[in-house]
């Protein structure tokens, strides 16, 4: 089914790299909807790490262009170290977060384990935003909007070298999913920078089976696929848990779709879980559907046909 039978959760309890203070308690809503008692269930065996301990959010404008830089940068480190600890262990690192700035220290670490160990990799971004922002093209300097383009090595050198070299990954290792909100800069960077992005206006063009199987494709055993989650990939009618919701996602069968064809591949090796953000949901609903997709992430079907 996937590449470890054992998943080590690891919460990063932070929204250092977000506009809305409230993804700091992702974690522990991720927990409340159950997460480990739904994937043991699946017949796998989990490991809940704890929360990673890492500075406070000060809640400063930005500094040339970023905010919060070494905050951001103490945090990606952490979830860095912890990833690749876990890899080593042979586990399946599933981060709980927090904002999609962690993505960086999570996918830095993925991409070091592929090279040491002779794999592909293949990174599913599942996010309304493409997050190929710099300081140059966001006003805002909030970093979870620039993760993909300092893991291609565009950005501030302490996130672009966070592991050592730059850059992390290349654009063809990469697919980005249900991309429904690229500021006018970032559409310049991620054309220059040749970025394989199956937009909602694609999606709704050709169906979602489509588009995944082209994302999919090239898929192999020696693929270590990655699968960085946002939250806000899904519609906010079924998700309003997010601090940036943006109309137009994927809905309920849509999603499930994309996660059991993710899941049919066999390989999926590690997972972000990102920008949940309790503050804006109702009762965790978003926290629970979350949950309900991850399963499916792992092998929960609504197939009845062989």
């Amino acid at each position: 089914m996937s590449l470890s039978r054992t998943l080590a959760l690891i919460g990063a309890p932070t929204d250092i790299g977000a506009g809305h203070r409230g993804a700091v308690m992702g974690p522990e809503a991720l927990r409340v909807a159950g997460l480990a008692e739904a994937l043991r269930e699946r017949g796998l065996e989990v490991v809940d790490t704890g929360n990673l301990s890492g500075p406070a959010n000060p809640w400063l404008p930005p500094v040339d262009g970023y905010r919060h830089l070494p905050q951001v940068v103490e945090w990606n480190r952490l979830v860095m170290d912890a990833v690749q600890a876990q890899l080593r262990a042979g586990r399946l690192p599933v981060l709980m977060g927090g904002d999609h700035c962690l993505g960086l220290g999570s996918i830095t670490a993925v991409a070091r384990h592929c090279r040491d160990t002779g794999r592909k990799l293949r990174v599913i971004w599942l996010d309304a935003h493409a997050d190929f922002n710099t300081s140059d093209v966001t006003p805002s300097g909030n970093v979870h909007g620039m993760p993909v383009a300092c893991l291609c090595g565009l950005g501030p050198e302490p996130l672009t070298h966070l592991g050592g070299s730059a850059p992390a990954i290349v654009p063809a290792e990469i697919r980005q999913i249900g991309i429904r909100s690229v500021d006018q800069g970032e559409k310049r960077l991620v054309k220059e920078y040749g970025l394989d992005i199956y937009d909602m206006r694609y999606i709704d063009e050709i169906g979602m089976k489509r588009a995944m199987e082209e994302a999919l494709e090239g898929i192999d055993d020696d693929t270590h696929v990655h699968v960085s989650f946002d939250v806000d990939f899904l519609d906010p009618s079924i998700a309003p848990g997010v601090g940036t919701t943006v109309p137009g996602g994927p809905n309920y069968r849509e999603a499930q779709l994309v996660m059991e064809m993710i899941a049919d591949t066999g390989r999926l090796g590690s997972l972000d879980i990102v920008e949940l953000n309790p503050a804006f949901d109702d009762h965790n609903r978003t926290g629970k559907l979350a949950v309900d997709l991850v399963e499916s992430l792992f092998g929960k079907s609504t197939l009845m046909r062989d």
